[in-house]
């Protein structure tokens, strides 16, 4: 599973449908660009709280992976970051798929 959504985001990434980082994704958030948000486990809990908090306020699903590092999520999408926002539909959805099903503030 682990692997099937990291090769879902690298693929999302050389696509460009994905935005990296708090800052891009929270502008994402607002320009209502954002299908989903995914936290790397090891991001703090001050970033997941607002990851949480912005996803609440436009009724935005969010995922933390459980046992993916911020070098491991980095890796796959080719960019140092911890956040990634998915622009794409059609990518959260097969992402969603891979999980078995996504809810807010759901931990995989």
């Amino acid at each position: 599973m682990k692997n099937k959504v990291l090769t879902l985001l690298g693929f999302a990434s050389k696509a460009g449908k994905l935005q990296f980082g708090m800052a891009k994704s929270q502008e994402s958030v607002r320009k209502e660009k954002s299908q989903l948000l995914i936290c790397a486990n090891d991001v703090s809990q001050k970033s997941k709280k607002e990851i949480a908090f912005m996803a609440h306020n436009k009724d935005l699903n969010w995922v933390t992976l459980q046992g993916v590092t911020i070098e491991e999520l980095s890796a796959a999408v080719g960019r140092k970051c911890g956040i990634v926002s998915v622009n794409d539909n059609g990518f959260a959805k097969a992402i969603s798929k891979v999980l078995g099903g996504y809810a807010n503030d759901q931990q995989i």
